[in-house]
């Protein structure tokens, strides 16, 4: 083997066992129902393992239910990440009406409409390039009932309650 080849195979060692920053989605909201469709409120942590500010490229997601794509897009230059710190970046994703009412049958009996959100968070490390951190986050929008309006609570609000409930209950047996 000669120098050169040593040179790239050490160059190359040294990069692949870098720390790379890590990212994960931590919760997904709904943010809004307009004209245009529905607005999800993803949020999103970011750790960044070096001593200088990273920026990044840009954020691209896809939502998905029942096995199809119901939107797509991306968010150019979203920001940087902060030096050596976690970043929490807030990521808004829409939904046009068209793509919902498509989801009519994954409704269903249970009311609620099961989706994926994958996103591709784009960010650029000096002399590596661009590199793609994916993420998904799995999860069901409770749609309200006609009986909530009247009510006042949303079958989010129920879900909580139940869930304390739930935990209550599995305390108390133990």
């Amino acid at each position: 083997m000669d120098l050169v080849d040593k040179a790239k195979n050490f160059v190359a060692e040294k990069v692949a066992n870098m720390p790379k920053p890590e990212a994960a989605i931590t919760d997904v909201d709904l943010k809004g129902f307009g004209l245009e469709g529905i607005t999800l409120l993803a949020k999103v942590s970011v750790s960044n393992p070096y001593a200088v500010p990273i920026p990044i490229g840009e954020i691209a997601y896809t939502v998905k239910s029942a096995e199809r794509g119901i939107a797509s897009g991306s968010i150019p230059d979203p920001g940087s990440l902060k030096a050596n710190d976690k970043t929490m970046l807030d990521v808004t994703v829409k939904v046009p009406h068209s793509a919902v009412v498509s989801l009519i049958r994954d409704i269903g009996g249970d009311w609620d409409i099961d989706y994926l959100l994958e996103l591709g968070l784009i960010i650029d490390l000096p002399v590596i390039g661009n590199i793609t951190i994916p993420m998904s986050y799995k999860g069901e929008m409770k749609l309200p009932t006609f009986s909530d309006f009247f009510k006042g609570k949303s079958t989010a609000e129920e879900g909580k309650s139940t869930e304390q409930e739930g935990k209550l209950t599995a305390e108390e047996g133990n």
